[in-house]
């Protein structure tokens, strides 16, 4: 019997580097393993479509640690994939630690597209809070105070989103001022606290355009 000859998968692979878009201050995201190109199988090929999660922090020093991005590879040139943005997410631990008993959680969601072509899903969460001198131990919103802020939280999160491109979305999703917005416009319904846009999804994107994504590293007509 001739026993196959074991040979170690790691020999066959190479490393590339992962980009982030331009939005962020740390461009270099970290590497990522791949098959080395053998006949029909391209490792570009394989690369492409690859999420990459990364920790706020990591991609801007100044923000906070408990906000992740998704980063999906849309391109490959020489030994560099770029990426582009595909979804926002907040750790568990941290919206464990939001929810609390004694006042009324308000969550909203939209489907919203962008001025560039890409339909998003933004997920919103919210929490009344007890005002100065408050006797009473809770700060329950009435169902139509809930109803107004939820329509509030709708309208200004499609608005912020309708009026940008994906690159401008993302900026304001750094600092989370959109939260900040509809905390500030909800206060004279019902004062709230810990507003967060809690989730993006991209749910729909335009065709795959590299002088785009080449401009959204800052990298003019696809130059590495």
């Amino acid at each position: 019997r001739n026993k196959k000859k074991i040979v170690d998968p790691f020999t066959k692979k190479e490393w590339y580097d992962v980009k982030a878009p331009s939005m962020f201050s740390v461009r270099d995201v970290g590497k990522t393993l791949v098959t080395r190109t053998t006949g029909t199988k391209i490792a570009a090929d394989a690369l492409k479509g690859r999420v990459y999660e990364c920790a706020l922090v990591d991609l801007n020093d100044d923000e906070n640690a408990f906000r992740k991005f998704k980063l999906i590879c849309e391109d490959v040139q020489g030994k560099y994939c770029y990426t582009n943005f595909h979804g926002m997410d907040m750790t568990r631990d941290k919206l464990c630690s939001l929810v609390r008993k004694w006042q009324t959680l308000i969550e909203a969601n939209v489907d919203v597209k962008t001025t560039d072509g890409y339909l998003l899903r933004v997920f919103c969460m919210g929490f009344t809070k007890r005002v100065n001198k408050q006797v009473k131990k809770t700060a329950y919103a009435q169902s139509s105070q809930i109803r107004a802020i939820r329509k509030k939280m709708v309208d200004i999160m499609t608005k912020e989103v309708a009026t940008e491109d994906l690159k401008s979305f993302v900026n304001k999703l750094i600092p989370d001022s959109i939260g900040k917005d509809i905390e500030k416009e909800c206060m004279d319904i019902y004062p709230l606290h810990d507003v967060h846009i809690r989730k993006v999804k991209v749910l729909k994107k335009p065709k795959f355009d590299a002088s785009k994504l080449m401009d959204l590293h800052g990298e003019m007509g696809g130059a590495t």
